[in-house]
Order: structure tokens, then C-alpha cells, then sequence
């Protein structure tokens, strides 16, 4: 059985960067495809970013093309979003997700297994 934990999130003013980590157990990793959703304050979840097995492949939301930046390293089993440039509209909390696909089919990967979610606040 899959099980995301995502430390950090935080505070960070508008214009600053702030990375999301996520450390992964169980299953197996190097074979999964991998994403970022958020949920922000009466909104329904959205997808943000996502990531093949091999990490050749990322698609992103619009709104964060260019300043956001999905990553993975295989060998400790993690998935990272460098997030720069951030403004209040980032405000959310962010959630880990990892796929029964190895590829990267964007919101269309099936994804299967959730971490607890971590709260980001961008401050004007």
C-alpha cells in the first residue's frame, strides 16, 4: 500500500518561492506516475502538475505554467514542486498524488493514492 506524506507547506509573501516535498512509501515508486492538486477555500480540488515514472514527462496547469516546476528523485522516493513567483491566488492546500500508470496523461492520470495535504498561504 502506497503512503504519501508531505511535510512543510508555510507562509511565504507574494513574489517568493516556496518547494512542497513529498516522501513516498510502499509500492513501487519508479514505476508510478506522480502529481500535485489543490484545494483552495470553497473550491473543489484542481489539478496542478504531474509527472511520468521516469520524469521525462510533466504537464501543468495553465495558471502555473512558468513558475512552477514538478520534479522527482527515484532514489529516495520523493516528488518535489518548486513553486516561484507565487501570489495570493496560490493560497491552498497542496496534496500529493500517486498513479497505477507509470505515464503522464495530466488530470486524466488515474490516480489512486493521496497524502495528507499540506497548507500553503501566500501573503500579499
Amino acid at each position: 500500500q502506497v503512503q504519501l506524506v508531505e511535510p512543510g507547506g508555510g507562509l511565504v509573501q507574494a513574489g517568493g518561492p516556496l518547494r512542497l516535498s513529498c516522501a513516498v512509501s510502499g509500492g513501487t515508486f519508479s514505476r508510478n506516475a506522480m502529481g500535485w492538486f489543490r484545494q483552495a477555500p470553497g473550491k473543489e480540488r484542481e489539478f496542478v502538475a504531474s509527472i511520468d515514472w521516469s520524469g521525462s514527462s510533466t504537464t501543468y496547469t495553465d495558471s502555473v505554467k512558468g513558475r512552477f516546476t514538478i520534479s522527482r528523485d527515484n532514489g529516495k522516493k520523493a516528488v518535489y514542486l518548486q513553486m516561484n513567483s507565487l501570489n495570493p491566488e496560490d493560497t491552498a492546500v497542496y496534496y500529493c498524488a500517486a498513479s497505477v500508470s507509470s505515464s503522464d496523461y495530466g488530470p486524466r492520470t488515474d490516480f489512486s493514492s493521496w497524502g495528507q495535504g499540506a497548507q500553503v498561504t501566500v501573503s500579499s
